[in-house]
C-alpha cells in the first residue's frame, strides 16, 4: 500500500463539511484506495465504527443490483440509524442507470436525484468516485445544486513514483518516462508486463468504457483517432487537422469519410474518460485564447507509449507531456503560450513570427513560464530556447527544464535552469 498523503489530506479537510465529496480521475488511477483503504483506514483509527462506514463498488458484480437508483437508496437507508456519523462510499457512481419516473410523465431518476435525496440526512457523509468528468466534474454544481465538493486524483506523480521504488532518481526517470506512473504498473515484474497490462487497460477498460457509455458508433475511428492524439503529443493540432489525418491515413479502408462533427464528439468523449488534456493556445501579449488550434497530453506518458506499442518514444516529447503532467497534479492551471513577433524578410516584407512558450503557469496571483528542453548543449539551441523569455516583457518567473543538469541555477538573464529529474521531485516553493 502506497501512502497518498496530498489525497487523503484533501479527504480529511472535507469530513463532514456538508457536501458530496466527488473523488475523480481516470479509471484505475488509485481512487478507490485512496477511499477504500486509506481513507477507510484514518476514520476507523479516529474512532469510527466499521458498522459506522457503508460501502458500495458498484463496479464489482456482487453489487450489480445496485445499479438501480431506488434501490440504491433503499439499500443505504435500511444501514442507517439516528446513533452517530456515518460514511458512504460509492465506488464508481457512473453505473447507476438512469430509470424512468412512473411518477412523472418523461422524467427519469438518476444517481443524482439519489445523492440529493441522501444529503437532506444530517449524520451522512458521502463519498463517491466516478470516471467520467461528463456525469460528475461538470454537473457538479448544478445537478447537486452547489453541494459537490470535487477531489481530483491522478496517477502516481513522479515523486510519489520515486518514494516507491526508492532507486537512484535519474533510474527511476528512465523508467517513469517509459511506464508512467499508473499504480499497478509497479507491482508488474517485467517490461513485457507493464506493457501488456497498461495496453489491455486501454482498449478492455478505457476504450469500452466510452463506447458502452456513449454508445459510440465506430469503433475503428474511436481506436484511430486515439492513436492519433498519442502520436502528436506536444505538437498542435485540432479537430480539423486530426479528421483529415484520419481521413488520409484511412482512404483504402473507410467505406466513407468522417466528418470532423464526429471527430470533435470522439475526442470529447476521450477528454471525458480523464484519459486526455487539452492544453489552450494562448496570446501573451493580446491576452486572448486562440480556437484555432491546440495541444492534447495523455493523463500518462506509459499508456500513450504503450497504446503505440512502444514504437514512438520521442524523448522531447515524452518529457514535456511529463512535464505538463506534474504541473496539471500540482493544481496549477497550464496553457501554451503564443508571442506574436514581426520582422522583415528579404524583400523588405513585414511577416508574423510566432514564438512559443511550451507553459504559462498559473496559480492564484502566481504566474512563470517553463520551457522544456530536451538538451541545451550548444549555443544556438540555448538561444533558441530562451528567445522567448526575452522578448515576452514582463518579470514573471522563467524556468527551463532539461533533461540532464547539474545544480539549479540562474543564468544572468535571471532565467532558472533546472533538470527534469530535480523539477520534478522539487516542493511548490519553486513556483513562488
Amino acid at each position: 500500500m502506497i501512502p497518498r498523503p496530498v489525497y487523503l489530506k484533501k479527504l480529511i479537510d472535507r469530513k463532514n463539511n456538508g457536501l458530496v465529496k466527488v473523488i475523480t480521475g481516470v479509471r484505475r488511477c488509485g481512487k478507490s484506495v485512496l477511499l477504500f483503504d486509506l481513507f477507510f483506514r484514518h476514520l476507523i483509527e479516529s474512532g469510527v465504527r466499521d458498522s459506522q462506514i457503508i460501502r458500495i463498488k458498484l463496479d464489482n458484480a456482487d453489487y450489480a443490483s445496485l445499479r438501480n437508483p431506488l434501490k440504491l437508496l433503499e439499500h443505504v437507508r435500511r444501514q442507517l440509524t439516528e446513533e452517530g456519523d456515518h460514511y458512504l462510499f460509492i465506488d464508481e457512481i457512473q453505473f447507476v442507470k438512469k430509470i424512468r419516473n412512473k411518477d412523472l410523465e418523461g422524467e427519469h431518476i438518476t444517481f443524482y436525484d439519489v445523492l440529493n435525496s441522501l444529503m437532506d440526512i444530517p449524520n451522512l457523509d458521502i463519498y463517491i468516485t466516478g470516471s467520467n468528468s461528463k456525469m460528475l466534474s461538470r454537473d457538479i454544481l448544478t445537478e447537486f445544486r452547489g453541494r459537490g465538493d470535487e477531489v481530483r486524483v491522478y496517477p502516481f506523480s513522479f515523486r510519489e513514483f520515486h518514494d516507491a521504488k526508492l532507486g537512484d532518481k535519474e533510474s527511476d526517470l528512465e523508467e517513469f518516462m517509459l511506464y508512467g506512473g499508473m499504480p499497478l504498473v509497479l507491482s508488474r515484474p517485467t517490461a513485457e508486463a507493464k506493457i501488456s497490462y497498461l495496453q489491455n487497460l486501454f482498449e478492455e477498460t478505457y476504450l469500452k468504457d466510452i463506447v458502452e457509455r456513449n454508445r459510440v458508433q465506430n469503433q475503428d475511428l474511436l481506436s484511430t483517432l486515439t492513436n492519433e492524439i498519442c502520436s502528436a503529443t506536444g505538437s498542435l493540432t485540432s479537430p480539423n487537422g486530426l479528421t483529415r489525418s484520419i481521413n488520409f491515413e484511412q482512404k483504402n479502408k473507410m467505406e466513407s469519410a468522417v466528418n470532423v462533427n464526429t471527430v470533435t464528439s470522439y475526442l470529447n468523449h476521450l477528454e471525458n474518460a480523464f484519459l486526455f488534456r487539452e492544453a489552450k493556445r494562448y496570446d501573451i501579449r493580446g491576452k486572448r485564447y486562440f480556437s484555432s488550434t491546440s495541444k492534447y497530453y495523455c493523463i500518462d506518458v506509459g499508456l500513450r507509449n504503450a497504446r503505440l506499442n512502444m514504437r514512438q518514444n520521442e524523448y522531447t516529447h515524452i518529457m514535456e507531456n511529463v512535464v505538463y503532467n506534474d504541473l496539471v497534479k500540482r493544481g496549477f492551471s497550464v496553457d501554451v503560450g503564443v508571442l506574436e513577433t514581426f520582422s522583415k524578410d528579404g524583400n523588405g516584407k513585414t511577416i508574423r513570427i510566432d514564438r512559443e512558450i511550451d507553459f504559462i503557469v498559473n496559480h492564484g496571483n502566481f504566474q512563470c513560464y517553463i520551457q522544456s528542453a530536451f538538451r541545451m548543449d550548444d549555443e544556438k539551441k540555448i538561444a533558441s530556447e530562451t528567445a522567448p523569455f526575452k522578448i515576452v516583457g514582463d518579470s514573471f518567473k522563467k524556468i527551463v527544464v532539461t533533461r540532464f543538469g547539474t545544480a539549479p541555477w540562474y543564468d544572468d538573464l535571471g532565467i532558472y535552469h533546472i533538470g527534469l529529474a530535480d523539477f520534478l521531485l522539487a516542493g511548490d516553493e519553486l513556483f513562488s
